[in-house]
């Protein structure tokens, strides 16, 4: 079987897999990709001394402070998932979950570690495909501004999406030189850049949406550590992290890549 038989029987398990799972993808997705927020939100209750004793200490903000940022981490993301599962106000949702972002990037310093912020971009990439899902044609936040013909602001949200995301596969790349390692890189290097530049899009999202749950699972098994030790929340911090950017992916694989892509400007040619 050559190279462009085993492509073509790839992309046709692909279009199997959509056609069996379209209706359920998107609601997967949107649940994936809100799991690290709702389990944030969660945690935010279960540890609320804990987190507000942190920033009080941290920033030396005072009691009140303190404990109006872990009561608006609480509220903004349990309340945002609520609105994004619901699909009511889906962009005020994605807009509090943005801030959400930007406000823990600052308070818990990760604008300093590089790994913790890509990760966060990836985040906010999935964020951004989530908004390009949620906006309608017609009625829009963005009524008013021109569009140029396929060129319109909810493809560069899936664009600027798509790039962001890939931003998480950068920090699973290890620098040595076992073989396995190379190999890892090499096929993870080759998926990332035909999701950043919408080449063959869906195949591409859906094998890393493979490739990153067993990543996911082997790695971040916090279920196999006990809750007391401080591995436990570590490993799910990045389970769920993890997770969010799989919905992510998997919003790509259901709504494709969008009119910004190579994908799209071959159905010109």
């Amino acid at each position: 079987m050559g190279q462009e038989d085993l492509m073509s029987t790839a992309e046709d398990v692909a279009d199997q897999f959509l056609r069996v799972t379209k209706q359920y993808l998107p609601h997967l997705a949107r649940l994936c990709l809100i799991s690290t927020f709702l389990e944030d939100g969660i945690r935010m209750w279960f540890q609320w001394n804990e987190q507000r004793d942190y920033i009080e200490a941290t920033w030396g903000c005072g009691y009140f402070l303190a404990t109006c940022f872990v009561l608006l981490n609480l509220l903004g993301q349990l309340g945002g998932c609520v609105l994004v599962l619901s699909r009511n106000f889906v962009q005020y949702a994605c807009f509090g979950l943005f801030g959400i972002i930007a406000l823990q990037t600052v308070a818990y310093s990760i604008l300093w570690d590089l790994k913790f912020l890509m990760r966060n971009l990836a985040l906010g990439g999935g964020l951004l495909l989530l908004l390009a899902e949620s906006r309608s044609e017609g009625k829009s936040m963005f009524a008013g501004v021109p569009s140029m013909g396929e060129s319109s602001p909810k493809q560069y949200m899936q664009l600027g999406g798509r790039v962001l995301l890939v931003l998480m596969f950068m920090t699973l790349l290890h620098f040595d030189s076992s073989f396995f390692s190379i190999l890892q890189n090499m096929v993870g290097t080759a998926l990332i850049i035909l999701v950043a530049i919408g080449f063959k899009t869906k195949l591409a999202a859906l094998t890393l949406v493979v490739w990153l749950m067993a990543i996911n699972v082997y790695f971040n098994a916090f279920w196999t550590v006990p809750a007391y030790k401080p591995m436990h929340d570590f490993l799910k911090y990045d389970f769920f992290q993890t997770t969010s950017v799989i919905g992510g992916l998997l919003l790509v694989v259901a709504l494709g890549p969008g009119g910004v892509s190579m994908d799209e400007k071959k159905k010109e040619w």
